[in-house]
């Protein structure tokens, strides 16, 4: 040891480390650090030990779990002999204890300094804020209040007494003691569900009848193992595999449903997930492309059944603040910690714990309220909950919003407020811990500004946390704390809503956005982190040094499904199918649409023959049919408009409401084959509608080249088809544009370009390029393949020089070419519009 520097040594699991102040010691489970330690409660590289010139120093390295000296968390502290370290969890954690020589020990050793917690609500009358300048803009000379001296980070203080825990019992995932504990003897089984044989009773609808599985194996240790469970069992917030199993750690956490576990010893600790749980973010930052940072470094954390407000202009980046603390578009830097619980590396079970009412609503409007949340208790519970649980749980929460006079309503004849109320209840029916509104009170009349406002009070005060992003201002004073950013995407105020304005200086919120939007350049996060507001309300949070999310595989992400495949898709064709006959104008037009695209090739009528005629005595030469051309031609853009015109809306008007159904477990294909299949009905009855209409009046062959006498069936099934066809391309466009007014310019340009390559306005065979372009043409397999029926190369044959076209031949095998063709021109489409759907999902789940 150097002269004057006091000898520690570290004693950790039984080993012993002299420590040299020439150089740091790194503990952490970094297999190359200086201090390894195998517990995954502590981090890869949790903290260093170093000699600063004048003490010896711990510095915790932005851990997970943190670092904790005397039970209070610490950044950085100077330690001596005597000192005694937990990393990881402050009361069980892995503890590092130092000593040194006697005269060492003898030295007084330093004491965590006490930083202020400022309790949710409370001013505690520390130190006055200093008294913001009150000139109307930032000006030349503005000084700054000095930064406040940085202080070791104090935790709240852990309570010793949980509810249903005994005194002094280990906490998990924050403050929280177990909720109760189970004794586990070796041999046992250990069963958990909902039904009420089990021997661990979970009365949560998330969790499945017959859950998971608690084994002691023979050789001592635990394992769980799932049960085929709809919602997932995760360990250490990752799913385990369906009907899978895995060995269990002294330190491993065990999630199911709202319920975690931890085995300690022989006995089980449970922890259910009541709503009252911490939330914060640190360092929150957001690039996109070209390095332009649109979120930087936003940190902020509240305490359990709290509300915040999130206000600020537009381009403060609040809808991106929004996604990034939902997990739907992740922070390129930061965490987002639920309950000190990394949102990010576990969103495939945190994600039932998380609702998210949209700016727009996300239910059908066309529905009455009760069918609207029965619907979304059926996709969203599992698989084996039965219809009197799902009722149960709708009527408890239209109750708790006071919707059950309202159930039997349509969603379109409530009002603003009352929507909103009814999008609340659906994110309700999964009792989720955190709720995000993102602007719930935008179109709405103050009275219903603050009724939707005070509901979201109640349901703070009940037991959840809810975070609100508002342009409203005239309602903030219910909240707890007040969140506003700056242009840029940066933190200009937190805390207490009551100090804000007195904070910026100014007697208005317009005002201060007025000065936010006239100062745009000046340093608005700098005089928040240099205010004693800073102090009191975020440098806890902002001590925390930044990390990179270091994502899972991203196949690990995919959250399992509450509902098997069949029966998403089940549900969702009977919801859309109710969607649809509640719409009497759709219904109607259903029908009245193709009846008048086939009504009109009835005036057409010249010799009402679409067969051949004769050839020409003297020339020889057969005198070309233009009936029947203009009549397959006027068919085929009919099918053309009506298929597509269809379908052109659907995806686009249910863009938001499929966004947040992906979230909570909905499958992509069920979804898509549910829109397919209900449409692709309608089309073909479309199809076959206009078909009827426009050949059943017509001289047609007697004998058709694949169903025989069935003619005019022959004729029809190419309209049908091309009906299916053109509604797929009408997918694509719908997923595609961002709003729905962009959806009839592109449709019309659909219908003319298929007017344009049928092949019945000019000759295509033989035109290089334009005819292979027009292979990726619905209409033009579609009028070959009718026209090979009626034998076009006779009907309008090619004129001298020129060769027949092969896809008009009267043949069986150029018909079933050209049905093929247009078949697979249907299947490409639908694998695009899968494609395009992956960008209206959150950006955590994608593949």
């Amino acid at each position: 040891m150097g002269h004057g520097v006091p000898e520690l040594v570290l004693e950790l699991n039984g080993r012993t480390w002299t420590l040299d102040p020439s150089r740091p010691y790194t503990l952490g489970r970094d297999p190359q650090g200086d201090v390894v330690l195998d517990d995954a409660r502590v981090s890869w590289r949790h903290a260093t030990i170093s000699w600063s010139g004048r003490s010896w120093v711990i510095e915790d390295h932005g851990s997970t779990n943190g670092t904790f000296v005397q039970g209070q968390r610490i950044h950085q502290l100077e330690i001596g002999p005597g000192t005694a370290v937990n990393l990881g969890n402050a009361t069980d954690g892995p503890l590092v204890s130092l000593s040194g020589s006697a005269a060492a020990a003898a030295t007084p050793q330093a004491q965590p300094q006490q930083q202020p917690y400022a309790a949710q609500g409370a001013n505690p009358g520390w130190a006055a804020a200093p008294q913001a300048p009150q000139q109307q803009a930032p000006q030349a000379g503005w000084q700054q209040p000095q930064q406040a001296q940085q202080q070791p980070y104090k935790a709240p203080s852990i309570p010793q007494q949980g509810p249903g825990g005994g005194a002094g019992a280990p906490p998990v995932y924050g403050d929280r003691s177990p909720t109760t504990f189970h004794q586990f003897s070796l041999g046992r089984v250990m069963r958990i569900g909902r039904a009420l044989e089990n021997e661990l009773v979970v009365s949560d609808l998330q969790v499945s009848r017959n859950h998971a599985e608690f084994h002691a194996t023979p050789d001592g240790r635990f394992e769980i193992r799932d049960l085929g469970s709809h919602n997932g069992t995760y360990v250490n917030g990752q799913p385990i595999a369906k009907g899978g199993s895995q060995l269990l750690g002294p330190n491993d956490i065990v999630g199911v449903g709202h319920s975690t576990f931890r085995l300690v010893g022989d006995r089980l600790e449970e922890f259910v997930d009541t709503g009252e749980v911490s939330f914060s973010a640190r360092h929150l930052t957001v690039t996109v492309d070209g390095g332009k940072q649109i979120l930087k470094d936003v940190s902020f954390g509240v305490p359990e059944k709290s509300l915040i407000a999130v206000i600020g202009p537009s381009g403060s980046g609040k809808s991106t603040l929004l996604k990034a603390l939902t997990g739907y578009r992740p922070a390129n830097q930061g965490d987002v910690l639920y309950d000190n619980r990394n949102l990010y590396k576990q969103f495939a079970e945190l994600r039932q714990r998380i609702g998210l009412v949209p700016q727009d609503d996300i239910l059908h409007k066309e529905l009455t309220v009760k069918k609207a949340l029965k619907y979304a208790a059926k996709l969203r519970f599992p698989a084996d909950t039965t219809g009197a649980e799902r009722e149960a749980r709708i009527d408890e929460v239209l109750r708790e919003l006071k919707l059950d006079i309202h159930k039997e309503k349509k969603v379109t004849s409530l009002s603003g407020g009352q929507r909103k109320r009814v999008s609340v209840a659906l994110e309700l029916l999964t009792k989720p811990s955190l709720i995000f509104l993102d602007e719930p009170t935008s179109g709405l009349d103050p009275g219903m500004d603050r009724d939707v406002m005070q509901l979201l009070r109640g349901l703070a005060d009940d037991g959840r946390t809810v975070l609100v992003v508002t342009h409203s201002v005239a309602e903030l004073a219910i909240c707890d704390k007040l969140l506003v950013m700056a242009p840029g995407g940066s933190v200009a105020y937190f805390g207490p809503p009551e100090e804000a304005l007195n904070f910026f200086g100014y007697d208005t919120w317009a005002d201060v956005f007025s000065a936010f939007e006239n100062y745009r350049d000046y340093d608005w996060a700098g005089r928040w982190k240099g205010s004693q507001h800073y102090q009191m309300y975020a440098a806890d949070i902002d001590a925390v040094a930044p990390q990179s999310v270091q994502m899972p595989p991203m196949q690990a992400m995919r959250p399992p499904k509450p509902q098997g495949w069949m029966s998403q898709f089940v549900t969702l064709v009977r919801r859309y199918t109710s969607v649809i006959a509640s719409d009497k104008g759709f219904l109607a037009l259903m029908v009245i649409l193709p009846a008048v695209l086939g009504a009109v090739s009835l005036l057409i009528d010249s010799g009402n023959s679409l067969l051949p005629n004769p050839a020409n005595p003297q020339t020889g030469r057969i005198i070309p049919n233009g009936t029947a051309t203009t009549v397959l031609l006027i068919l085929a853009v009919g099918a053309c408009f009506a298929g597509a015109a269809n379908s052109v809306r659907e995806l686009i008007k249910e863009r938001v409401i499929y966004e947040r159904e992906r979230a909570t477990g909905l499958s992509r294909s069920a979804y898509l084959m549910s829109k397919v299949f209900v449409l692709g009905l309608i089309t073909v009855f479309q199809g076959l509608l206009v078909g009827v209409i426009g050949f059943a009046s017509r001289e047609i062959p007697a004998e058709g080249l694949v169903l025989g006498s069935a003619t005019m069936i022959e004729l029809s099934i190419p309209i049908m088809a091309l009906g299916f066809t053109s509604m797929m391309f009408g997918l694509i466009i719908s997923a595609l544009v961002k709003t729905a007014e962009k959806t009839m310019p592109l449709l019309v340009m659909f219908a003319i370009i298929q007017v344009v390559f049928t092949g019945c306005l000019f000759t295509l065979n033989g035109a290089v390029g334009v005819n292979e372009f027009s292979y990726l043409m619905p209409s033009r397999w579609a009028v070959a393949a009718a026209g090979a029926t009626l034998d076009f190369n006779k009907i309008s044959p090619p004129k001298e020089g020129d060769g027949t076209d092969p896809l008009w031949e009267h043949t069986v095998g150029a018909w079933g070419m050209d049905m093929a063709a247009l078949i697979i021109l249907g299947v490409i489409c639908g694998f695009f519009v899968a494609r395009f759907l992956r960008r209206h999902e959150p950006e955590v789940m994608r593949k």
